[in-house]
């Protein structure tokens, strides 16, 4: 099915039940995007045609009606001492930190900085420490700042404070395929 315009979405959220509008818009005021989608296609797949990535615009639509009522998870701390905390509470051992591109229809495109450990087998794995969003970005940085720019700056500064490589293979292009960082391989076994 062709994507669904806005005067057709505008049209079919008319139509649904005050609710199932009630229950779409208390999953989008308590920022649940995939539990607006999932009653979203749960509704109007059958009968409709409302698949996921209908159901993602008319989320959206919501998002953008309800925007200044929505309880959004707080702003992730990108300061220094903030960041530093959170990689020393993970009780690892930091091999590097990282900035990776991730996306979103909500959100649209930031980036989520990341401390990579080791693990015993000689993998790695990834720890969230912070999501930088265009307003969390702006926050931190000033209103132009962008959040490839704010992820740079911080990562920088949290590799340094902890003596381990900043790794961003995408800094200058949103690529959620960009190469990661590869953990050295270990000498002398």
């Amino acid at each position: 099915m062709a994507i669904m315009r806005k005067p057709e979405r505008d049209a079919f959220w008319a139509s649904l039940p005050e609710g199932i509008r009630r229950q779409i818009d208390g999953y989008v005021l308590q920022d649940s995007l995939f539990g607006a989608v999932n009653v979203l296609t749960a509704v109007g797949r059958v009968r409709f045609g409302v698949g996921l990535g209908a159901a993602q615009l008319i989320a959206g639509d919501r998002y953008a009606v309800l925007a200044d009522r929505i309880a959004r998870d707080p702003e992730s701390p990108i300061d220094p001492d903030s960041l530093y905390w959170r990689a020393a509470g993970l009780g690892v051992d930091v091999l590097a930190v990282e900035a990776v591109w991730d996306g979103d229809t909500v959100r649209d495109w930031f980036v989520r900085l990341l401390a990579v450990s080791g693990t015993a087998d000689g993998g790695t794995k990834d720890h969230d420490l912070a999501l930088i969003d265009h307003p969390a970005a702006r926050f931190q940085h000033g209103p132009g700042a962008a959040p490839a720019t704010s992820a740079d700056l911080a990562g920088r500064d949290l590799a340094a404070a902890l003596g381990v490589p900043f790794h961003f293979a995408s800094p200058d292009q949103p690529d959620d395929e960009a190469p990661r960082w590869q953990r050295p391989p270990a000498h002398g076994r």
